[in-house]
């Protein structure tokens, strides 16, 4: 009798990221339904356990309970946890600890850890994955000796210590979730608006976070040497500037100006538009009462929680590198120029396409979520459109509708804050992976755009 040999079907590297992520979050719903997670003793129902563990692992920010008055110190541990793990990645966690462990990483393993951080090649990539667990530990114990001082003093050694290091690991993590609840629900850090040291603090964290490991490796290796850097790294710390610069300066002069904010002074206002223009792009804390801002404040925040972060970083949202390779664009048609370039370098078209895409599904998805939610809940479509630019920049901004939305409306937040974080194109990837490669091509015909 015959055989024939039998070909599994290996998962591809999405597939991976996607499968990864989906057991952290369906672990971490179970855990928190557990009535040891909440301070009330009482089991927590499953829509509001995966909410939260959605948005911890996705490092979201969006809650439907106040995390510091609602769970208990084992629920914060669990969504703490989710918060480290989502925010490195769960690939890049997997291949840590297999590392430690001493166990050989493989080619298939070293490709989707390339992929899951964004890397420009499979060479390097376990000592690249040794230098972004050390680098992460020490910037996040580096942050929480910073606040040590303040929350050591203000709640006591025990919990000043808990805080500061919750805080430390949510701000790197780009999570944007508080403990601040103790003194107002869904506070987030509004009581430290003036407070200089904190905003540094937390600010630092966030921006280091969100700029990515690769671009963190090329500071490491050259230093000051800026000429010497990946054009990838050039353009994310380019952007990464302007992207704060812009909106401090328009949140100074635009908003904080008003006649509302009189009573604050020059120091308080500039230090709550600086943090402001800094963690709308996937952090989510806030010094402000977002709901004072104007509508083109608010609009000015939409559009930095979908541009997000960077590539390969902690940080969700489109990626800088997205919305700088759409802008290069621009400039070479206006230019009528063949090549889209940039720093002496030439920028493939697949790259633009790829760009052009995600620009089109994020706002798709953003929008289509936004009057959903609009219309099943009756709110301002601004007022909803922030809330699904927060869920699939992975951001956690909010002006305060999370706890009283329904069902539905909830769940397409959890959507969306998962596509934000595992990427839309890696879903894509991942869904058509099987689908083979048409060779012939069709006959060409003109559109005219524009």
């Amino acid at each position: 009798m015959r055989t024939y040999p039998i070909h599994k079907r290996r998962l591809t590297s999405s597939q991976i990221i996607i499968i990864g992520f989906l057991f952290v979050i369906l672990t971490g719903s179970f855990l928190l339904m557990l009535p040891i997670s909440s301070k009330n003793g009482q089991m927590t129902s499953f829509l509001d356990a995966i909410f939260t563990a959605t948005s911890a692992t996705c490092v979201t920010g969006l809650v439907v309970h106040d995390t510091a008055t609602y769970w208990s110190w084992f629920g914060q541990i669990v969504i703490l946890l989710m918060i480290q793990v989502g925010g490195m990645g769960v690939v890049t966690i997997a291949v840590s600890a297999a590392t430690i462990s001493g166990r050989k990483i493989g080619l298939m393993q070293r490709s989707t850890m390339q992929e899951a951080i964004s890397a420009p090649s499979v060479g390097g990539i376990v000592r690249l994955t040794g230098f972004i667990l050390k680098c992460s530990l020490v910037i996040e114990l580096t942050g929480m000796i910073f606040m040590i001082p303040v929350f050591g003093k203000e709640f006591g050694i025990g919990k000043g210590l808990w805080y500061s290091l919750f805080h430390s690991i949510s701000a790197f993590c780009n999570a944007g979730f508080d403990l601040m609840g103790i003194r107002e629900r869904y506070s987030s850090l509004t009581g430290y608006s003036g407070h200089g040291w904190i905003n540094l603090v937390i600010m630092g964290l966030i921006i280091v976070g969100g700029i990515g490991f690769i671009t963190w490796d090329d500071i490491k290796r050259n230093k000051f040497h800026f000429r010497r850097y990946r054009l990838q790294s050039k353009v994310i710390l380019i952007m990464t500037g302007i992207l704060i610069l812009f909106p401090f300066c328009y949140f100074l002069f635009g908003e904080f100006m008003k006649p509302e904010w009189n009573e604050w002074t020059l120091g308080n206002k500039i230090w709550a538009s600086l943090f402001q223009a800094v963690t709308p792009r996937t952090a989510g804390f806030n010094t402000v009462d977002l709901n004072l801002f104007s509508e083109s404040g608010k609009m000015i925040i939409i559009l930095l929680m979908l541009i997000g972060g960077s590539p390969g970083s902690t940080a969700g949202g489109m990626k800088t590198t997205t919305v700088a390779v759409l802008f290069l664009n621009l400039f070479a048609v206006f230019k009528r120029k063949e090549d889209t370039e940039c720093f002496g370098r030439r920028i493939e078209e697949n790259t633009i396409r790829y760009a052009a895409t995600i620009l089109l599904m994020y706002f798709t998805l953003c929008m289509t979520g936004g009057i959903i939610i609009s219309r099943l809940e009756e709110l301002p479509i601004v007022t909803c459109l922030f809330e699904t630019a927060s869920a699939i920049g992975t951001v956690g901004l909010t002006l305060g509708i999370t706890p009283g939305l329904g069902a539905v409306s909830r769940i397409i937040l959890i959507i969306l804050m998962f596509l934000g974080r595992v990427g839309g194109l890696t879903l894509v990837f991942a869904a058509f992976s099987g689908t083979q490669k048409n060779l012939s091509k069709l006959p060409k015909e003109k559109i005219t755009v524009g």
